[in-house]
């Protein structure tokens, strides 16, 4: 598999074909060779980037932080000191998220516990999702 048009690109990556080109456009992928019909080809090379990339969205890495990432990961040589210092500040951030779920799961959990099955009117979810008027 030595070039890829960039459908096949798109599905060895579960990544959409619009997805590709937005990432073309922004910069975290190369613009790619083209054919003699002026089509994208795609090589390896692109193949493994685009699957970094997705891989590291699927793991909550933001556009940004995935530059940065491949910024670092282009310098072979360098200490990996700095994607650790970034993967260390992603997984706070994701334990952060977690401790926010489980505090919202929480709360609403006992706002369904306390329905009494009435009606809307003695609705408590409702009572406790903010003012209303009744009439």
């Amino acid at each position: 598999m030595s070039k890829l048009t960039i459908g096949r690109l798109a599905m060895a990556t579960g990544t959409k074909v619009e997805t590709v080109r937005y990432y073309e456009r922004i910069g975290l992928l190369g613009a790619p060779a083209r054919s003699e019909g002026n089509y994208r080809v795609y090589s390896e090379t692109e193949l493994g980037r685009l699957s970094f990339i997705r891989r590291a969205r699927d793991l909550g890495f933001t556009l940004e932080q995935i530059r940065e990432l491949l910024g670092m990961s282009d310098d072979r040589s360098r200490s990996c000191g700095a994607v650790d210092n970034l993967a260390r500040e992603h997984l706070a951030a994701v334990d952060r998220k977690i401790a926010d779920l489980r505090a919202l799961r929480r709360e609403l959990g006992n706002l369904v516990e306390q329905c009494s099955h009435g009606t809307i009117a003695d609705c408590r979810i409702i009572e406790a999702l903010g003012p209303m008027t009744r009439d």
